[in-house]
């Protein structure tokens, strides 16, 4: 049976009370992972990975009817992949961890912290793999679930409308959904932990997005020499004023 590889969680199983300032519910850290994955490809091999999405660092399933939205970097390069769909966006991404687990934790709580120093309203639930991390803002609702894998650690945000990231939302499922089929391509390049491994767009998906970039920057192009033409426009000869007597005004002669 497929199975990403499972460390001996004994060590770090230990209760919120610890953390007293996340929320008094407990949270099972240890709960039963739903049957499958996430998966390490060193377990199931590359023949495995079937029609999933390929990132380079993860491969994702993609839900029913969904749509990819690629973010940038500044330097240019592919930064995150979203799934967009009809309720929200889910965003599944890798980064370097230690072999043993206890990451998804930590990160768990600086999240929690950071969203509240943002005035956000924040709760930690149990989910399929532990910890979940709850957040509501203005703007969206957010969902934070995190999986500790063999020197990695994957984090899928899912964010949508208020209301939309409850444990029972089809947001929620269809993410839950994802991340159980999700493949990490670890590689064996160093990585300091908490480093996001590297966003590898298919070469399909590139080629779209650079032609998008090209008319984007051809629009862009256009739009800033038009000001530049319209002075010279401007200075063309007025058309000649109409004399006395000829039929209309000089504005209907012009066509206005």
């Amino acid at each position: 049976m497929f199975g990403r590889r499972r460390k001996n969680r004994d060590a770090e199983a230990t209760g919120l009370a610890d953390e007293g300032h996340f929320d008094p519910a407990p949270v099972d850290d240890e709960a039963q992972a739903p049957e499958g994955g996430p998966f390490d490809i060193d377990d199931i091999g590359e023949d495995a990975v079937g029609s999933r999405l390929d990132l380079g660092s993860v491969l994702v399933p993609l839900p029913p009817g969904g749509q990819i939205q690629v973010e940038m970097a500044p330097n240019g390069q592919p930064q995150a992949v979203h799934l967009v769909t009809q309720h929200g966006r889910i965003t599944v991404s890798a980064y370097a961890a230690p072999k043993s687990p206890g990451q998804w934790r930590e990160v768990a709580a600086e999240l929690a912290e950071s969203l509240r120093r943002d005035n956000a309203t924040v709760s930690i639930e149990s989910g399929p793999w532990g910890r979940e991390l709850q957040g509501s803002t203005p703007n969206a609702d957010l969902r934070f679930l995190g999986v500790d894998g063999y020197r990695w650690m994957i984090r899928c945000v899912v964010a949508g409308p208020a209301g939309s990231v409850t444990a029972d939302s089809p947001l929620v499922e269809t993410a839950r959904a994802i991340v159980a089929e999700t493949v990490v391509r670890r590689g064996q390049d160093p990585h300091p932990v908490r480093t996001p491994l590297p966003v590898v767009l298919p070469k399909a998906l590139a080629e779209q997005l650079a032609a998008a970039q090209q008319q984007q920057a051809a629009a862009q192009q256009a739009a800033q020499q038009a000001p530049a033409q319209q002075p010279a426009q401007q200075q063309q000869p007025a058309p000649p004023r109409p004399r006395h007597g000829e039929s209309g005004s000089a504005m209907q002669q012009l066509g206005f």
